[in-house]
């Protein structure tokens, strides 16, 4: 390290730091994002044990824009369990993201630490 030109260090330096506050910030939306994810996926498991116990001859509604339109119990069915498979894809596919914007910045952290660890104190 100590044939590196201080210029060339606080570049690296500046680059590792960035990378860290950016995988800090997507980290951040994608834990909100699942968040959200769960929470629509749980409302619409709710929403699918309510209507279960419903006999075959009532009435569902979907909701359209302002309004509701009548939907058979099949194609409702159908509708809310190709919602929920989605939903949990969606989950999945944000939870290793994650994952690995957690490792990236885990990393990136680790690599400031041995800078500052392995610095030569110029006192």
């Amino acid at each position: 390290m100590a044939t590196l030109s201080d210029d060339t260090l606080r570049k690296i330096l500046i680059q590792i730091q960035q990378t860290a506050v950016q995988s800090q910030r997507a980290l951040n939306i994608s834990r909100q994002q699942l968040a959200a994810k769960e929470r629509e996926r749980r409302i619409l498991q709710l929403t699918i044990e309510e209507i279960k116990p419903l006999g075959q001859d009532v009435n569902l509604y979907k909701g359209v824009g302002k309004m509701f339109m009548q939907v058979p119990r099949p194609t409702m069915d159908r509708d809310l369990q190709a919602e929920e498979k989605s939903l949990t894809d969606d989950i999945n596919n944000l939870t290793k993201k994650s994952k690995y914007l957690e490792k990236q910045f885990n990393d990136a952290q680790a690599q400031l630490r041995d800078i500052f660890h392995n610095a030569p104190n110029k006192s």
